[in-house]
């Protein structure tokens, strides 16, 4: 089923132009819709395009975006909008919201939440402020060539932001995930950004490297992914596969070279094929409000049955899957709070270390990890746990269920980590 396009075409009284070449705002999700809205001589004229799965509203959508130019008087500006089923009031809320990221009083992304911002805004947040350059974004429209097959509709960015920016004198490689599209899963689009930026840190590398040494520490490389996602997209797997391969082999080759640091700290967390991802990253930063996994919690309970796990019951969900059990159990290196400074404050903390004291914090890489790991799940099972407390209680925090009302801060410090040997306590 071929996604319907439409396209207007509105003259406002005194038009006027964009403060700067391009905005952008918004995200395909149900019932919603991204814009992106771009500088371009149309003789004063503003065209709108529109992509949506819905036919025999085209009356309505000339009524909104012809009242949204009249109260705008936007004018030499083509405005594209991807849609997923959202109601007029939403598109007029949308294109309201886009204006508004004109306006140069918006908060600073640092001051902002990491669990509450979108892929854009922390990847901005992440690096020194005004740095960052967006590698294949929004207005380079490259979407995925098989959702519109299927009907479904397609975002410019494909769900992800790369970039690269400064944090100090370091060239930093940002990778974004956003949740909100098609649970940030992995495509062809978004699979070749993620692989291309790790292919570009990899050629800095190379290119700042002296007569084979590797590059000054103020000047080394660094890599930041920022997960939230689901995994493989189903609608197109064998890409999202191959993409996680890839992704996977390019982490390899980056190792004892470039850090590669994992950021998870948003509404989805990182689940599916991208916890292996992430578990291959040099160190993870976790806040407490995110979580990480393979298997999620609503599949364990489809295949399992309720008594298994209950997917309903948020704070088991979080107990199990969440920054604090991931601290304790060595799945996390960090708990930081949630903000983008938080976050940034810690990447800047670890990016000062020699990359062998980086590469000690991973967990898996090399037999002795992985025989380390397999330690810990082989002592885990032998506990029989009904609940991630018995874990903590293992660890030698009593009683456990205190921690879990803790503050960061309080937790950090009263807080034992488990070991294969903290069974035998």
């Amino acid at each position: 089923m071929a996604l319907n396009q439409l396209k207007f075409c509105c003259n406002a009284a005194e038009p006027r132009p964009l403060s700067q070449p391009m905005v952008h705002f918004g995200v395909v999700g149900s019932g919603d819709l991204e814009v992106l809205i771009e500088s371009k001589k149309l003789d004063g004229k503003a065209e709108i395009r529109i992509t949506t799965p819905i036919t025999g509203f085209d009356h309505i959508w000339r009524l909104v975006v012809t009242r949204f130019i009249e109260s705008s008087q936007l004018g030499d500006v083509l405005i594209r909008i991807n849609d997923n089923n959202a109601p007029p009031a939403v598109v007029a809320l949308r294109l309201q919201q886009a204006l508004s990221e004109l306006d140069e009083g918006n908060k600073p992304p640092q001051l902002q939440s990491f669990l509450e911002a979108n892929a854009r805004t922390r990847a901005k947040g992440l690096v020194d402020e005004g740095t960052l350059t967006e590698l294949v974004g929004p207005a380079d429209r490259y979407t995925s060539p098989h959702l519109p097959i299927l009907g479904e509709a397609v975002e410019f960015d494909d769900g992800i932001v790369t970039g690269i920016g400064l944090l100090g004198r370091r060239p930093t490689i940002v990778i974004s995930q956003d949740g909100r599209f098609i649970g940030g899963s992995i495509g062809e689009v978004s699979g070749a950004k993620m692989a291309g930026a790790l292919k570009l840190a990899l050629e800095l590398y190379q290119r700042l490297s002296l007569d084979g040494a590797p590059p000054p520490l103020e000047k080394r490389p660094l890599v930041l992914i920022s997960f939230e996602t689901g995994g493989v997209r189903l609608h197109e797997a064998n890409a999202g596969l191959l993409a996680h391969a890839e992704v996977m082999d390019l982490l390899q080759d980056l190792r004892h070279k470039v850090p590669v640091i994992g950021l998870v700290g948003s509404k989805l967390g990182c689940f599916g094929g991208m916890g292996f991802v992430a578990a291959a990253t040099d160190a993870i930063i976790m806040s407490q409000f995110s979580r990480i996994g393979l298997t999620g919690p609503e599949v364990i309970e489809q295949e399992m049955g309720r008594s298994e796990f209950d997917s309903a019951d948020r704070a088991l969900v979080f107990r199990t899957t969440g920054g604090k059990h991931k601290y304790i159990i060595g799945d996390c290196d960090f708990l930081v709070e949630d903000s983008i400074a938080a976050f940034r404050a810690q990447v800047q903390q670890l990016a000062g270390l020699p990359m062998a004291e980086i590469e000690s914090l991973r967990c898996i890489g090399s037999p002795a990890l992985i025989a380390k790991q397999m330690a810990i799940v082989d002592a885990i099972s032998q506990l029989m746990p009904s609940d991630s407390l018995d874990v903590w209680r293992a660890a030698g925090n009593e009683p456990p269920q205190a921690l879990v009302d803790l503050s960061l801060e309080a937790f950090i410090a009263s807080v034992k980590r488990y070991s294969p040997s903290a069974a035998d306590r």
